[in-house]
Parts: structure tokens; C-alpha cells; sequence
């Protein structure tokens, strides 16, 4: 199978799946416990149907979207996820350039391979920072400010990690930050030579945005629940992201939001955006999608904070039907890994330009000229 094969998202996830170590696979594949929400996150877009009108002089249609006080030329945000050089030797250099190509929100998490410093000097669209809250009050107040001076558009709290998710691929394969070659999975890489060579003779690995305060995750192999569950801060409370919002002084939003009454917390502070996520069914398994949750917080919050749907998002018709339910935007992470993995920054822009021409597709297929015409009257739940 060759990139040029590639014709959705789930061709790109193929090709990944071949040209990975299935340790490094399964590790973007897979998801908590059973994968059952992993699984209902793209399963909930089929509960909802569009309804399309005719006759409605589509020729030139305007796919620009404003989130977070910044406009990109599709309602698409490329979320951001850790540890993406293992994936590919270009990581998220990769992503970062496709995305600026694009003109598309782009985000990097606290466990990235790429510095905040280099990522906000790559293009002018605007970059969003997971922000994971650590124990260590100087590794905080460091990101904000390496943030701050990078002109970072937006900071991300993540709060839907106070423990790790039981990842049981994980657990079986042994995958590491950074990889651990142990016997179980020598196989694995020795039969991948090709990603084998790249992660051995390429740059050498590093998550260059905690190595200044934390050794583990970047000179020491542990595994993602191990860091979660020892580095980050279970005491993160409301307050405390409050206070995170303050000393940003920039767009905020909080990922991993999913209860009415934590939206319309959220709102009620001011806070700037709510992702709806569930992580990519990464944490509490058996918990609900994003899309189902959609119109419950979409009511709740009436308007007054802004909704990014994210996870489960595959087709330009996901993306659509999120915007008619009532998002501001959709997000997803795997949509462009699975890309990288397979093909580097050809790749990403691949994804990009699929999820592009079904984006283009679907609305002049749905009689809509733009984003602002995807309204709630287009959908029918079944």
C-alpha cells in the first residue's frame, strides 16, 4: 500500500498499522479498557442525519471558520497529542507545517518531541498548547512563559487526566517514552528497518518542553499511565485552573469538559472555550461521546462559551454534522497521526486535503454557502 493509495482516514490508519512497530502502533490505536467509547466516538456521527436543500447557487462556498478569535480556512482543529517523532522521524514538525500550509489551528502538548519555541515560529496560523498540570510549580509557570514568548495563540488545560486511563495494549506491548526495546516486542522493530534507522540515527529523542524540570518521559523510559499518574497534579481543582487562566493572560479553554454542570461552570467564568473530549477514549472507558454530548451542552451553555467537538472524527461529513449540532469546531488527533505514521508531512497534507475536499463537498452537497448557514435545522437525530 503507498500513500497515493490513501483515500480516508482509515487507509492512512493501514498504512500506519504497516509501516509502525505494532508496539508504536497499538500505543496511537489504542484506547482504555475495552475500546468501547473509543469505538462509539465515530459510531455517534451516524445517529444524525443531514438534510440537505437543492437549488441553492453553491458555486462559491466560504469554508473560514473563527474560533478563539482567530480565523482558519476550515472548521478543523489538528489537536494536539504527545510524543510525535516517535511516530515519525519529522513529528511535529510535520503537522506544524501542514497546518500553517492550511492555515489551520494547530496544537502541541506538554509531552511534545518539537520545543514550544520552534513550533511558534513555524507559520502564522494559530497554535494552541495542551497544558498537562504537573506537581512541580516551576515546570508550570515555565510553559506559560515559554508560551507568552512564543506568541502561542491559545492554552489548553487538560482536564480529564487525573489518573491515567488502564491502556491495556500498552500494557502488553511495554511501550515506553521513550521506546524500551525488550524482547517481547525486538520483533516488532527489527521487522520495521525502516522506522528502525530513523529513530536510531535521527535526531535523538526528547520531550524538550519538561527536560528542564523533569527527567522522567525524556532521558528514562516510562510508560504514559506511570507519568501521568506520579508527575501530574490530582489535587487540580477549579480554583487552580482559574489561577492557570490568570497568569496566561491569553485564550483559554479546557479540554476534556463533558457534564452540563462543568460547562456551565466554565461559562460562568469567563473561560474563553470548552473541548467536549473524552480523549480519544483514552481515559474512562464506557463514558459518553463527544457528538452525543454535543446538544445537551450546546443547550446548557446557550451560547455564551465557545465548543469544540473532539474525538471519533474520520469524514468532512463528521466535521459538518458537529457544526450543525452546534460546535464551533471539530477536532480530532488520530485523523492526522495515523497520516504521519504512514507518511510523514506528505502525509499530514494528504489527510488535510481529503478532509478539505469532503468538507467542500458536503456543504455545496447540503445547499450551504458557509459555515454560519450549518444549523441545527439541517440535522435529524434518529
Amino acid at each position: 500500500m503507498r500513500l497515493s493509495d490513501c483515500h480516508n482516514i482509515d487507509d492512512f490508519r493501514l498504512l500506519a498499522k504497516q509501516r509502525l512497530p505494532w508496539p508504536v502502533f497499538d500505543y496511537i490505536d489504542g484506547a482504555a479498557d475495552d475500546e468501547l467509547t473509543k469505538a462509539r466516538n465515530t459510531q455517534a456521527f451516524a445517529s444524525a442525519d443531514l438534510v440537505p436543500d437543492v437549488l441553492a447557487g453553491v458555486e462559491t462556498i466560504d469554508t473560514r471558520c473563527t474560533a478563539l478569535g482567530r480565523t482558519t480556512d476550515l472548521p478543523l482543529i489538528l489537536s494536539p497529542t504527545a510524543l510525535q517523532r516517535v511516530f515519525h522521524w519529522q513529528g511535529e514538525r510535520a503537522v506544524a507545517r501542514a497546518a500553517a500550509q492550511a492555515n489551520l489551528w494547530f496544537g502541541i502538548s506538554s509531552l511534545a518531541t518539537v520545543s514550544i519555541e520552534e513550533i511558534g515560529a513555524m507559520g502564522a496560523n494559530p497554535k494552541m498548547f495542551q497544558f498537562y498540570y504537573h506537581k512541580d510549580r516551576g515546570l508550570n509557570r515555565s510553559m506559560i512563559e515559554r508560551c507568552q514568548a512564543a506568541k502561542f495563540d491559545a492554552i489548553a488545560l487538560t482536564v480529564d487526566t487525573i489518573v491515567s486511563g488502564k491502556r491495556e495494549r500498552c500494557a502488553r506491548s511495554g511501550f515506553t517514552s521513550p521506546p524500551r526495546f525488550t524482547l517481547s516486542s525486538a520483533l516488532s522493530y527489527a521487522i520495521k528497518p525502516r522506522w528502525a534507522l530513523d529513530y536510531v540515527f535521527r535526531e535523538r529523542f526528547a520531550l524538550p518542553n519538561l527536560d528542564t524540570h523533569v527527567r522522567e518521559g525524556t532521558g528514562e523510559a516510562v510508560s504514559i499511565a506511570g507519568y501521568f499518574n506520579t508527575m501530574l497534579d490530582q489535587a487540580m481543582d477549579w480554583k487552580m485552573a482559574e489561577q492557570l487562566r490568570d497568569d496566561w493572560g491569553g485564550k483559554f479553554a479546557l479540554k476534556g469538559v463533558m457534564s452540563v454542570a462543568d460547562a456551565r461552570r466554565a461559562a460562568d467564568m469567563g473561560i474563553d472555550a470548552i473541548v467536549l473530549s473524552n480523549h480519544g477514549g483514552r481515559q474512562l472507558d464506557g463514558s459518553r461521546a463527544p457528538f452525543d454530548q454535543l446538544p445537551e451542552i450546546v443547550d446548557a451553555v446557550g451560547g455564551r462559551i465557545e465548543i469544540v467537538c473532539d474525538g471519533g472524527v474520520r469524514r468532512g461529513s463528521h466535521v459538518l454534522k458537529s457544526l450543525c449540532a452546534g460546535a464551533t469546531a471539530a477536532s480530532g488527533g488520530r485523523l492526522y497521526l495515523y497520516a504521519l505514521a504512514a507518511a510523514g508531512q506528505a502525509g499530514v497534507e494528504r489527510a488535510i486535503a481529503i478532509l478539505r475536499d469532503e468538507i467542500e463537498r458536503g456543504m455545496k452537497l447540503l445547499g450551504v454557502k458557509s459555515v454560519g448557514e450549518l444549523t441545527p435545522d439541517r440535522l435529524r437525530w434518529r
